[in-house]
């Protein structure tokens, strides 16, 4: 049975679908100002991690990934790029898709676009006027009244009066309290805007989901998920709109992955201690960043390290050498071991990927075992291996890519590699043993490993 932490209850429990056999999933993406970092890739490789994995297990998944296309960010680095905020949004739009292309992350059935929302941001907002819940104020901004939504904080378990001690009304704010928050915004001179019954605006940030994730899986679904800087406020807002509008429970479970650390502090854009996914993948094979990121529990936090991706290089080394040392994966498997069963009982705890990962290992020991010793059971054990790997989106290279993988900068190439080999073996011919062993240790410290086997030799790169 899936089991699920739900930050509404802070607590794991049994998964209970709306519909049988049917999953509907809203995750919120990435505001789109900037080329996405290692945080983002959390965030994109859990969920489709976890997507992976429920559809595997056979369930019809279907997944919502929104972008955030308008806001206050994007409006500042438009204009300090002295370009359009539509320029701007579809050339880091196209980046995200090419970054989470090559972490293996599948795109989500839908990615809904706040812009391409306007109306039904704005139909959302008249409503929650309509039933008291909202207001426009002298500024021609559109605020929601908080202290009206009587169960205000019950994700992340604050209590209104908490909230009030510490808030703060800033000068030209027209709120009737200090905790309302904008629903829609008026527009400065300038700025991208649209026309509404309020004059010429455009949406806050909260009510964009709330709008898009109704328009795309109804007024109550079964999962919403997001990073860790989500829960309050804007998961908190989004309850509140969602179920004063609609009259109706917004999200039965509440799941949100962990922190990518810097040292003891989050990676943040704000904080400026972050890397690019694109800068990272200059220096590592992209499956190993994923292989890093699903490592540790998805709602646990991860510091990143070059300690911590070099042990991800070589625990999918280790498991693609095991994989190599088989020329053909069995096509059906009738093996009977506990392995699989092993394997879906720890993704069906909260998708502990951890656990899942140990068993991996225990198949890849048996399957270099049942290698060296010529087991029949070695390609089946292969077929297994990379089937239970397959289901979060690992181990589906061919080993040669990536052991061999790409050149670096100062690296040599595949050509360079092959053409030492060749010398190599002219050299062991002539039985000129010392050029054959200074060839050798030449690529060694080019960080390329050679194995001499009956084939022929054969070559990989040294995470």
């Amino acid at each position: 049975m899936l089991q699920i932490y739900n930050t509404l209850t802070n607590s794991k429990t049994a998964f209970t679908p709306i519909e049988p056999g049917k999953i509907r999933m809203y995750v919120c993406g990435v505001t789109v100002y900037d080329y996405c970092h290692i945080g983002h890739a959390r965030v994109m490789v859990a969920f489709d991690l976890i997507t992976r994995y429920l559809r595997a297990r056979g369930w019809d998944v279907t997944y919502v990934r929104n972008i955030t296309d308008v806001d206050d960010k994007i409006i500042r680095r438009a204009a300090e790029n002295s370009e359009s905020v539509d320029a701007l949004t579809e050339r880091m739009i196209v980046a995200m898709h090419e970054d989470e292309a090559r972490l293996f992350v599948l795109r989500p059935d839908q990615e809904p676009r706040a812009t391409a929302h306007i109306g039904d941001i704005i139909d959302m907002v008249s409503t929650l006027i309509e039933k008291g819940y909202a207001y426009a104020a002298a500024n021609g901004d559109v605020y929601y009244r908080v202290e009206r939504f009587e169960t205000y904080g019950r994700l992340t378990n604050k209590v209104l009066e908490d909230l009030r001690s510490g808030a703060r009304v800033e000068v030209e704010e027209a709120k009737e309290s200090p905790l309302d928050f904008v629903l829609w915004k008026a527009a400065k001179p300038g700025e991208v805007s649209w026309s509404s019954p309020w004059g010429q605006g455009r949406p806050g940030w909260h009510i964009e989901c709330s709008a898009m994730s109704k328009c795309c899986l109804g007024k109550t679904f079964d999962i919403h998920g997001g990073g860790p800087d989500l829960p309050f406020p804007h998961h908190e807002n989004e309850i509140a709109q969602s179920e004063a509008a609609n009259g109706c429970t917004y999200v039965n479970y509440w799941m949100h992955a962990g922190p990518v650390r810097m040292g003891q502090e989050k990676m943040s854009k704000s904080l400026g201690n972050f890397f690019t996914i694109r800068e990272v993948l200059k220096h590592y094979n992209p499956e190993v960043v994923r292989y890093f990121l699903s490592s540790v529990h998805y709602r646990s936090y991860i510091d990143y390290s070059e300690d911590g991706l070099r042990e991800a290089h070589s625990a999918l080394e280790r498991f693609y050498q095991a994989l190599k040392a088989v020329p053909e994966l069995a096509q059906e498997t009738t093996l009977q071991n506990d392995y699989e069963q092993r394997f879906v009982e720890a993704m069906d705890d909260d998708f502990n990927t951890p656990r899942a990962l140990a068993v991996l290992f225990e198949i890849a020991s048996e399957l270099n075992k049942a290698a060296r010793d010529n087991d029949p059971v070695a390609p089946q054990l292969a077929a297994q291996l990379k089937q239970l790997a397959g289901m979060i989106g690992l181990l589906q290279q061919e080993p040669d890519q990536f052991l061999q993988g790409e050149a670096g900068e100062g690296d040599l190439s595949a050509e360079e590699i092959e053409a030492f080999i060749e010398q190599r073996a002219q050299a062991r011919k002539d039985k000129d043993f010392a050029e054959s062993d200074r060839i050798r240790d030449l690529l060694a410290e080019k960080g390329v490993v050679l194995k001499d086997s009956r084939d022929g030799t054969s070559w990989y790169r040294e995470g």
